[in-house]
């Protein structure tokens, strides 16, 4: 399926590197190293279940939810400027 200027396999690259783009995303989001025991924004304490089951969490659940309602969600874009892309 040929798409403006692009040839498959072009579009097939451009959807990999969207792929892998959200895929790095989402790791980079992940916590990492030792879980603390109190969340660092409400100093709460944080129960020694969710530290074991999430390694690295920073913060309690409430104030973990809060965090992520105000993350930007991804937004997604062509790479390669393909003439379809210019028309919307």
């Amino acid at each position: 399926m040929a798409v403006g200027w692009s040839s498959d396999d072009a579009v097939r690259e451009q959807m990999d590197a969207t792929v892998e783009s959200a895929v790095q995303l989402a790791k980079s989001r992940l916590p990492d190293g030792e879980s603390l025991t109190r969340c660092e924004e409400c100093e709460a304490e944080i129960p020694q279940g969710r530290r074991r089951a999430m390694p690295g969490v920073r913060c309690c659940v409430r104030c973990q939810a809060e965090r992520e309602k105000r993350q930007r969600p991804v937004e997604f874009f062509n790479r390669r400027g393909s003439k379809d892309s210019q028309l919307k």
